[in-house]
């Protein structure tokens, strides 16, 4: 067997699915090391067909792991967008499902040390420069993953990691509102106006209104997919993210966000509470969860609700007057200590701490499963 082999693990972290790489494992010159990624997931091909990607955004993403050196980390943990269809590697925001397997993963290779039964594992994040805690279930000196917890978008059940995001607030820009307004009116090149509220927290998202987009908000991925507008609504999404990825510093021209920067941000779109079929076929009525959520990821509807997604959704929950306020203050109040979050495959929900109005952590609960581990050949 001839070619290069590199070390790695596949994990499902929450609802989402990554390669796991030692960091001195890849090249250090940046161009180099995005060619090894790229051949390892087989992009750019929509089906990923001669790679280890799974021919969607939750499914094509990589995790790069190492010691810290800092004093306030155990692990520095660098995240990869892998674009299916570009030549594109995004390193600009984190995957918030994909955090709950760090914590797993450091103590399966030896990492950080085992405690019983529970080790906490102190993340450092490099794309955002945040830190995230894994509570993460120990047993014979190894991540447990048997357990009764389970969440909605993954089959069975496995054992709860607790995954705390610390001082979430300007995790790109610096600042928790980028543009300084809690809303944002976006004027459009064809006339139209759109009310947006830009978040920068975990992860900076867009907010916007559904019906503003001539939507309903309940919509499951491949129901939107079978409007006959969706690829204009695409268009429209795309120019309010291209909006955004001005204000953000991400590029210096709307019309280049698609290329220059198809990772980040994110467009959230939320809505009251209406009742829903998920896409398991389960009923979930509107007193059963607090907000309607749908997350767009690499120019699509995503299958769930990302986990940097929950904790940005949360704290724009706690900004009086934002797009998510407006829509779940009528019920909650100004000040929101728990949120539960209805998405395509079921609810989700996060917790905050806040102090002085702030919301200083949010904390989500995960599992996590290590798949397998081995040899991906990059030629």
């Amino acid at each position: 067997m001839t070619g290069k082999r590199i070390y790695c693990v596949v994990m499902r972290g929450g609802t989402s699915k990554a390669l796991f790489f030692k960091d001195n494992d890849l090249p250090k010159e940046l161009e180099e090391r995005e060619k090894v990624i790229l051949r390892a997931f087989g992009s750019p091909d929509l089906r990923q067909i001669d790679g280890l990607g799974g021919a969607n955004s939750s499914t094509s993403k990589c995790a790069i792991i190492s010691v810290s050196n800092r004093e306030d980390a155990d692990i520095d943990y660098n995240f990869a967008q892998v674009s299916v269809d570009m030549p594109v590697v995004g390193w600009k925001t984190n995957c918030g499902n994909i955090s709950s397997a760090v914590g797993p993963y450091a103590v399966d290779e030896g990492l950080v040390k085992a405690v019983e039964p529970v080790t906490k594992v102190r993340i450092y994040n490099i794309n955002t420069k945040k830190h995230i805690n894994a509570y993460v279930p120990v047993k014979n000196g190894k991540a447990d993953y048997a357990g009764d917890y389970e969440i909605n978008g993954v089959p069975g059940t496995a054992n709860r990691i607790n995954l705390e995001f610390v001082d979430p607030g300007g995790a790109y820009s610096g600042k928790l509102l980028p543009t300084g307004n809690v809303m944002d009116e976006v004027t459009l090149a064809d006339g139209r106006v759109f009310h947006v509220s830009l978040v920068d927290a975990a992860n900076p998202f867009v907010f916007c209104k559904p019906d503003e987009l001539g939507l309903k908000g309940t919509e499951l991925p491949w129901e939107y997919e079978a409007l006959p507008d969706h690829c204009a609504i695409n268009d429209t999404v795309e120019q309010i993210r291209g909006w955004a990825a001005v204000q953000l510093g991400m590029v210096d021209d709307p019309g280049k966000a698609k290329k220059g920067s198809p990772d980040a941000p994110k467009i959230g779109l939320v809505t009251a509470p209406v009742g829903y079929k998920d896409a398991t076929g389960r009923l979930w009525e509107p007193n059963s969860y607090d907000l309607t959520g749908r997350l767009f990821s690499m120019g699509k509807i995503i299958h769930a609700y990302m986990g940097t997604g929950t904790v940005c959704t949360m704290v724009a929950a706690n900004i009086k007057g934002s797009v998510v306020n407006q829509v779940v203050a009528p019920r909650l109040g100004h000040e929101i200590a728990k949120l539960h979050i209805g998405h395509p495959f079921g609810i989700i929900d996060v917790a905050s701490r806040i102090e002085e109005g702030k919301v200083v952590s949010a904390t989500i609960g995960r599992t996590a499963r290590r798949i397998m581990e081995g040899w991906v050949y990059v030629d």
